[in-house]
């Protein structure tokens, strides 16, 4: 048995344990992406390795395959995999940056009991690969317009921060051996990264990335790199050095309580001012991606400094908008 088709038979096994009903020729279909013939092989593959399995047709004729209680523990000693500890913490981040703390609360409760269900040495190792993975996802979670990146690719550099491994690619027609430190989700991806034998962290667009493939070999992280402060320099996803600087923006008295609730930056200061305005400063790189987003409060913002960011917005300050973001 081929190590894809052991690996999907111990998923089949883990449906029929975890659904009460058990699990169906059709949900195996849909779940595997597979024909019914081959459906129909997995689950007598189910029925040969697992001798307890238990069938039953319901009244639509329809059959069902069921692991018994045993087997039910079994499959829940295994624990919990690397990547479905790191899921679970990323839906964690996301229901606490969106306040969903009911679920926030139940999705905690559930990573807590798989890990106590685990031998101890295990636990620690899964908790310690996930724990890598998510310092080095800085991601910004946002609703709207995003780029397309190959889901393979995204498992990939995923594998290479666990290890860490170098990535070997091509990136904008030229070769590429990159040792990653980090990962920029938003509306574009970007792959924070060195290339072998430099110093400098760069930033590579996933959807501009074509033939990546996981090396052996390892290296060492640099571990003066901090992927938080690092992300801090830009206002989005996008470093510019020579941008880089204090921005001070002014909200009309009108905008000054829709602003209050943005976090625009995680340096930011406002000051409340005396004619019911507020006076934002941050210091951040990035002046095209704060164009985007000051484009969306139409008249109602200011922008004071930088002199080059201020010419930028000074034409396109819309005064029809029906709604501030």
């Amino acid at each position: 048995m081929s190590f894809q088709k052991a690996t999907d038979l111990l998923r089949l096994a883990e449906m029929a344990s975890a659904r009460h009903a058990g699990v169906s020729l059709t949900e195996i279909e849909e779940t595997f992406g597979v024909d019914r013939r081959t459906a129909q092989r997995m689950t007598k593959a189910l029925e040969e390795t697992f001798p307890n399995c238990i069938t039953r047709t319901d009244d639509d004729r329809r059959k069902f395959w069921k692991l018994r209680a045993d087997h039910a523990r079994l499959m829940l000693a295994q624990g919990i995999r690397d990547s479905e500890l790191i899921a679970l913490n990323l839906a964690i981040q996301r229901a606490e940056r969106e306040g969903a703390v009911t679920d926030v609360r139940a999705l905690a409760g559930l990573r807590d009991r798989l890990l106590a269900s685990m031998p101890g040495p295990h636990a620690r190792r899964a908790e310690a690969d996930a724990e890598a993975v998510l310092e080095a996802h800085g991601f910004a979670s946002r609703p709207g317009p995003a780029v397309r990146v190959a889901p393979d690719l995204l498992g990939l550099i995923s594998e290479a921060l666990k290890g860490p491994h170098v990535i070997s690619l091509t990136y904008s027609g030229r070769p590429r051996r990159l040792e990653p430190h980090g990962l920029l989700l938003g509306t574009r991806r970007y792959l924070v990264a060195r290339e072998v034998g430099e110093s400098r962290m760069q930033h590579y667009r996933l959807d501009r990335i074509e033939g990546a493939r996981l090396e052996a070999t390892s290296f060492a992280r640099d571990p003066g790199f901090d992927l938080a402060t690092h992300a801090a320099r830009a206002f989005g996803s996008y470093y510019a050095e020579d941008e880089y600087g204090e921005v001070v923006w002014r909200f009309t008295p009108k905008a000054a309580v829709t602003a209050r609730d943005f976090l625009f930056h995680p340096t930011q200061e406002m000051t409340d001012e005396a004619d019911g305005s507020l006076t934002l400063r941050f210091t951040a790189s990035g002046w095209l991606e704060m164009v985007w987003h000051l484009y969306l409060w139409g008249d109602q913002v200011q922008v004071l400094a930088p002199e080059a960011l201020a010419q930028r917005v000074a034409d396109h300050r819309r005064t029809d908008f029906v709604a501030l973001p």
